[in-house]
């Protein structure tokens, strides 16, 4: 029987696996959300309602948004808990 050539068992790991491609990742995300707030120094905004013109205004209300909601999240999760054992007679 000719020798044939034997598949490698070696497991690459994948490329969003890789410390280098998350930290890459990390700086990459962090400049371009950097530049959209920086970009809204050259924008003319037209609030409705006066904090509306601040500065980075949708940068902070989003984030302040985002860790109420998850605040909100975990007090429910508490609230609505139930015993681990439930559903056991």
């Amino acid at each position: 029987m000719p020798d044939q050539p034997r598949e490698s068992t070696q497991i690459t790991e994948h490329w969003l696996a890789r410390p280098q491609t998350i930290r890459w990742l990390w700086w990459s995300f962090a400049a371009l959300l950097a530049g959209t707030v920086i970009a809204d120094l050259f924008v003319t905004h037209h609030p409705k309602f006066g904090i509306e013109g601040t500065f980075g205004f949708g940068a902070w209300f989003g984030f302040v948004s985002c860790t109420a909601l998850i605040v909100f999240s975990k007090a429910l999760g508490v609230i609505l808990k139930r015993p681990e054992n439930y559903y056991d007679d």
